[in-house]
């Protein structure tokens, strides 16, 4: 799946600036024999109902005559949320200081899901503090990771 989004994010990245906003990420989920197609923008000052719908309806037009999902589909446009997801290397050295939850795709000390705050960044080298020690993970066997927002 990652193929359809990277394709899907060249996509509809331009239409979607266009529009004022920024493609935060996609993710593609499939449940049976439909799939969701869950766009997260992101502007300066947040985003709010109306970016959604107008976003919504520029990329549904774009999906109509570009024609890139062979199944059935949903698409939801939303803002990434307090507990945003993160997608890109770029997106967690903004977040650097921050805690961030981590599911990995392989175990690491038997263990998949972490979280700590991100302390910084190597290549693609990310180091975590978790309960006082330095953890640290490979960008490429990160699956899932989301800020934890503080209240």
């Amino acid at each position: 799946m990652a193929t359809l989004e990277q394709n899907l994010k060249e996509m509809l990245a331009p239409a979607i600036e266009d529009l004022g906003c920024e493609l935060w990420g996609i993710e593609c989920q499939r449940a049976g024999r439909f799939m969701t197609v869950r766009l997260f923008i992101d502007k300066e000052g947040g985003v709010g109902v109306e970016d959604c719908a107008d976003v919504s309806r520029q990329v549904s037009a774009t999906l109509d005559v570009e024609d890139p999902i062979a199944d059935k589909y949903n698409l939801e446009v939303s803002s990434p949320g307090l507990d945003r997801p993160l997608f890109t290397l770029a997106q967690y050295e903004r977040f650097i200081g921050q805690d961030i939850l981590v599911h990995l795709r392989i175990p690491v000390s038997d263990r998949r899901k972490w979280q700590g705050k991100l302390e910084k960044i190597d290549n693609d080298m990310l180091t975590f503090i978790i309960d006082g020690q330095e953890q640290v993970f490979v960008f490429g066997n990160i699956q899932k990771a989301n800020i934890v927002p503080k209240f």
